[in-house]
């Protein structure tokens, strides 16, 4: 068995989102969230932080969930920590190729804050099967 998920790394752009999700993964979930508004500087900052599980926006400015995903890909302390992309591009062949990179799940756009703690430790225990 994994660990307990305990800390989250996000990005995601929307302030209006990013502060309900941020305030729905703590208040249903318990977690400590480290909420950024893209992926510039994500592995540094997650050095720090050290999460347990990323969830990453795909469409930012800057430094998208893409680039973001790819950049840990290349770090040595964080490729090995899932990241889950948040999207409204949820077409099938958007989620495989989310897949084919290997991301670990998607969760769709818009979401109901009442479940997406809920659907994140779905995800993490999925994880350990």
């Amino acid at each position: 068995m994994v660990k307990n998920l305990e800390r989250i790394y996000y990005a995601e752009d929307e302030d209006d989102i990013r502060f309900i999700a941020k305030m729905a993964l703590e208040t249903f979930g318990g977690f400590i969230v480290d909420a950024n508004e893209s992926g510039v500087g994500i592995v540094e900052n997650a050095k720090v932080f050290k999460p347990d599980i990323f969830l990453l926006d795909v469409m930012m400015p800057d430094v998208d969930g893409v680039a973001a995903f790819n950049a840990l890909a290349g770090s040595p302390e964080l490729k090995s920590i899932p990241v889950v992309f948040m999207t409204a591009k949820v077409r099938p062949d958007e989620l495989a190729t989310f897949r084919e990179m290997g991301v670990s799940d998607v969760i769709a756009k818009p979401f109901d804050p009442k479940d997406l703690a809920a659907n994140l430790i779905n995800i993490w225990k999925q994880l350990d099967e």
